[in-house]
């Protein structure tokens, strides 16, 4: 997701985001332990991706 296409989304949108990356990485965690999946950048790509909006709903915020 790129950063400007974040910052130019609501608070409420930016937690439905968030809800739904985590939700997609306690997913993709889940597959990769059953060695169903073996997208393991994925789950770096989605790290970073929660990371980047937890970091400008901290700046919304302030």
């Amino acid at each position: 997701m790129r950063l400007k296409d974040l910052h130019q989304k609501t608070e409420h949108e930016l937690n439905g985001l968030l809800a739904e990356k985590r939700e997609k990485l306690r997913e993709l965690n889940f597959d990769i332990h059953l060695k169903q999946s073996k997208n393991v950048r994925d789950v770096r790509k989605l790290k970073r991706d929660i990371a980047r909006i937890l970091t400008i709903l901290k700046v919304k915020l302030s």
